[in-house]
């Protein structure tokens, strides 16, 4: 007979949005041992699986810390309820919690008008004492030194390992009947019970032994401060939502992701198992980068099971088209070649059409380097050095006007945008460079066949002044720059071929040619000696720009750009990713104008 043996949930928290799904684990009727569903629509042996979502509603009312969200909140800051912040942004588990976040939460204050306390007292009444007697109701009378000394009679575990039975006062309430369940905001604070029973398909009635689940308490999802779009020219204009208003230009977003199977726990352990499960970061991304609106997204390290089952439909539903290039998969994968990941790029239907799209697939342009200048003998350890499984998607798009395209073909406006991921191993200079090398020649040979404005996007695995930097930016390499001493199949010599002939320039570096008391703070995010951002990833090993989008200056001209992140910010978590941010990398995105073009270098 058809059995259960263990139910299962991977992830520790639940949290609004994000799909909790179960492991159940079956006796088959033959004795085997699987996975699969049985519904009741395709039953075994005259039975199928039923399952069964509880809330439990009490009296009690939780709330959660807005800096731990898995610990309950002790207290909240009166500043936040007075300048109408979000409400889940006020808890705090302790006065400790609350002092050493309070570097960053004042920004929250700072950026609401209404945070300075009418009476002039707000150092004194800055903090409350949440209320976890029943009523969850703030008692503002308490002043942070009377708050303090109350908070040691400490609160029963939030995230009980199990509960035995029902207590006093708690009702279940049923909310879902499929072996999946999103928790919703009505879920915060409650425990969730999950039922998987064997059913009789004739009676409908329970066999055997019910098993049960109870997760801990769901937690709201972290919302991170929203980054501003920033005017660069000091002269935009900003609406409502902090989005430009300025007609005839179009924004462009680049971000690596963080594919999944990339985020081993060893690497990333100082990030909340929850907050670096997939179910998680999808939905915490996905709701990063819709929010952003941005006309064209590319993204990097996108999986091709992601890309098919999640973020194309995701983001068809608002309004995006999408192209993918999954890397090719010549050097040994262990696992599905569906986690394989790639570029990604989306443009929005309304403002653009596809004309046309390029894969650039490095392992083929190394097949033909060398047999072109490798002698025989040396072609297999070439191969091995240069077969790095890396591609470039390059499409080019049509503007539209009032989301129709231009009947005249004299008038049409074309866009090329490249989208890259260049090989990480800090140890082959000389890969990258030539990759990069590579990428640029085919982005000649586009620009030499029409006159196109263009966008060069990605994580380039290459710091500011380094060789692959210094071609995008600078046009050449430096025949004494030391990256170039690393060559050991001579691919690039003579160093003179270094040289194209695009006139790209680094968009955030129009952060430092800005004037004025406002960009003080951005420019601070720069690096002095070569105008790029101090940082695009974050780790506990590392910090360091690598993520960059280039622009031809002779046909486009940046308005402004999406304001960069301070590092003090995100060493509270200790690095990326962590709950607000879901990659180990920051996005990156600029909002251009065409311009007339002016004769090319």
């Amino acid at each position: 007979m058809l059995s259960v043996l263990r139910v299962h949930l991977p992830s520790d928290i639940p949290i609004v949005g994000c799909e909790l799904t179960p492991y159940v684990l079956l006796r088959r009727p033959d004795k085997t041992v699987a996975t699969d569903d049985v519904p009741e629509t395709a039953p075994l042996d005259g039975h199928f699986l039923r399952y069964t979502w509880y809330r439990v509603q009490s009296d009690k009312k939780v709330a959660v810390c807005s800096v731990h969200p898995s610990e309950q909140a002790t207290l909240q800051c009166l500043g936040c309820v007075k300048a109408k912040i979000p409400v889940a942004k006020s808890y705090h588990c302790t006065p400790k919690c609350f002092s050493d976040a309070w570097q960053h939460h004042r920004v929250l204050h700072d950026r609401a008008a209404s945070a300075v306390n009418e009476n002039g007292n707000e150092e004194e009444e800055l903090f409350g004492r949440f209320n976890n007697s029943g009523s969850g109701s703030i008692n503002t009378s308490l002043s942070a030194s009377a708050s303090s000394a109350s908070l040691t009679n400490g609160s029963a575990p939030v995230y009980p390992v199990a509960v035995t039975q029902r207590s006093g006062g708690e009702t279940w309430f049923e909310v879902g009947r499929s072996k999946t369940y999103t928790p919703t905001a009505d879920d915060i604070g409650h425990v969730l019970k999950f039922e998987c029973a064997v059913v009789d398909v004739e009676t409908k009635l329970t066999v055997g032994h019910v098993n049960t689940l109870l997760t801990s308490r769901v937690i709201p999802a972290p919302s991170p401060s929203p980054r501003q779009l920033i005017p660069v020219d000091g002269m935009g204009h900003l609406d409502a939502d902090g989005h430009i208003t300025s007609s005839g230009t179009f924004t462009v977003l680049s971000y690596n992701i963080l594919s999944d199977a990339y985020t081993s726990n060893d690497l990333y352990n100082y990030c909340p198992s929850w907050a670096l499960s997939w179910p998680y970061r999808r939905q915490n991304l996905l709701r990063e980068i819709v929010g952003y609106r941005a006309d064209i997204i590319c993204l990097q390290e996108v999986q091709s099971d992601h890309y098919e089952e999640f973020f194309s439909p995701e983001l068809d539903k608002h309004g995006y088209y999408g192209l993918y290039k999954r890397k090719t998969n010549e050097v040994v994968y262990n696992g599905n070649i569906d986690t394989i990941d790639g570029c990604a790029t989306f443009f929005r239907r309304d403002r653009f059409s596809h004309v046309k799209k390029y894969e650039v697939e490095f392992n083929k342009a190394a097949q033909s380097l060398t047999d072109a200048v490798i002698p025989t003998t040396q072609k297999k350890t070439a191969l091995n050095r240069l077969v790095k499984d890396n591609v470039a998607l390059i499409v080019v798009l049509e503007a539209k006007v009032n989301n129709q395209p231009v009947d005249n073909p004299g008038k049409r406006q074309l866009l090329c945008v490249a989208n890259t991921h260049v090989n990480v191993h800090q140890d082959l200079k000389d890969v990258k460079l030539w990759q990069v090398h590579t990428l640029l020649k085919g982005l000649e040979k586009i620009a030499a066949s029409a006159d196109i404005p263009m966008l060069v996007c990605g994580d380039f695995n290459s710091v500011p002044g380094s060789a692959p930097h210094a071609l995008l930016a600078m046009g050449k390499v430096d025949p004494s720059h030391p990256d170039l001493a690393v060559d050991p199949l001579n691919i690039l010599r003579p160093h003179s071929k270094l040289v194209h002939q695009l006139p790209l320039v680094s968009a955030y570096s129009s952060f430092a040619r800005t004037v004025g008391l406002g960009f003080e703070q951005h420019k601070r995010r720069l690096d002095n000696t070569t105008n790029e951002p101090l940082f695009t990833n974050v780790t506990r090993d590392f910090i360091g720009s690598l993520d960059y989008i280039f622009y031809t200056a002779d046909s486009l001209v940046v308005e402004s750009l999406l304001e960069l992140l301070d590092e003090e910010s995100l060493r509270k978590d200790t690095a990326l990713p962590s709950p607000e941010w879901s990659s180990d990398h920051i996005a990156l995105l600029a909002e251009f104008r065409c311009c007339k073009n002016r004769s090319r270098r």
